[in-house]
C-alpha cells in the first residue's frame, strides 16, 4: 500500500461542504468518485481541515491509502481529468504510511474578502461578502489584534462537546482598493469560527460594537455570541502548513 497526499483547489459554491454526505454533493465524494474510476478503488480519504458548505479552498490537503503504483505526476493527471470543473488537484506527495494530514499539520490559514464598495460586483461578488457602508479600518484592525494567543473561543462558535481552547498565531487585516481581506492563522479552527470572527469585527468596523465590547466577547465564552455569521463565499481554505515541506518526504509533483 502506498499513502498519497493531494493539495486541493475547489470553489465551493455548489457543494454542502467539504465532508461526505451521502444524499448531497460534497467535495469530498467527488474526490472520492474520481479515484474510484482512476484505481477502482472505493476508498475514503482524510482531510486536514473540513471546509462548511460554499467555503472555497485554495490549499486543501487529502490523504489515502492506494495499491495503485501511479507516480504522482500521473495521479494529478488522471484525477483531474474524472473531477468537475470547480475541483483540481495541484499537488501529489508520497508520504510514509504513518503521517497523518490532520494531525500533524501545525497550523491553517484561511482568507475571508470582503467588496467594500456602494454598488455590488457580479464578478467579485462570487468570492467576496458585499458590505457597502463604509468601514472604519483603525478600529476593525484595533479590534482584530485582541485576537492573536491561546484563547478559550467559545463566543465564536455554536455549542458542541469538546475544547474551544485554540491558538491563533496571527490576524491581519487590510484593505487595497475597495476589498478588505482578513487574514487569520490558527493551530486549528472552531466550526463557524472564523466567519463569526469577520462577522464581529465588521459591527466594530461599522460601528455597532466598540474595541471594549468586542473584548468583552472573547472573555464572555459563550457559544454564539459572536456575529453574525459571514456568509460562506467570502471566505476560502489558503494553505495547511506542516513541520517540514511535504515535498522533502519521497516522490512528488507539483503543478503550482
Amino acid at each position: 500500500m502506498n499513502k498519497i497526499v493531494l493539495v486541493i483547489e475547489y470553489n465551493g459554491r455548489r457543494y454542502a461542504g467539504f465532508q461526505f454526505q451521502s444524499d448531497l454533493p460534497t467535495v469530498q465524494g467527488e474526490i472520492e468518485k474520481a479515484i474510484l474510476k482512476v484505481s477502482a478503488e472505493k476508498l475514503r480519504v482524510l482531510s486536514a481541515s473540513r471546509t462548511d458548505a460554499g467555503v472555497h479552498a485554495k490549499g486543501q490537503v487529502v490523504s489515502f491509502r492506494t495499491q495503485s503504483v501511479l507516480n504522482p505526476r500521473n495521479w494529478a493527471r488522471a484525477l483531474n481529468f474524472y473531477l468537475p470543473e470547480d475541483v483540481a488537484v495541484k499537488a501529489v506527495y508520497k508520504v510514509p504510511d504513518d503521517f497523518n494530514v490532520r494531525k500533524e499539520a501545525i497550523s491553517r490559514e484561511y482568507r475571508y474578502h470582503v467588496l467594500n464598495r456602494p454598488s455590488p460586483s457580479p464578478l467579485k461578488g462570487a468570492f467576496a461578502y458585499h458590505v457597502p457602508s463604509p468601514v472604519n479600518m483603525v478600529q476593525l484592525q484595533e479590534a482584530s489584534r485582541e485576537l492573536v494567543g491561546e484563547k478559550d473561543f467559545s463566543s465564536f462558535t455554536c455549542p458542541h462537546e469538546g475544547s474551544k481552547v485554540r491558538t491563533v498565531y496571527k490576524v491581519d487585516v487590510d484593505k487595497k482598493e475597495e476589498l478588505i481581506s482578513f487574514n487569520v492563522v490558527a493551530n486549528s479552527f472552531l466550526p463557524h469560527q472564523v466567519r463569526n470572527t469577520v462577522g464581529a469585527l465588521l459591527k466594530v468596523g461599522l460601528g455597532k460594537m466598540g474595541v471594549d465590547e468586542f473584548r468583552g466577547v472573547i472573555k464572555a465564552q459563550r457559544p454564539s455570541l459572536a456575529g453574525p455569521t459571514a456568509p460562506p463565499h467570502g471566505l476560502c481554505l489558503m494553505k495547511v502548513n506542516y513541520s517540514k515541506p511535504l515535498k522533502e518526504s519521497g516522490e512528488s509533483y507539483e503543478g503550482y
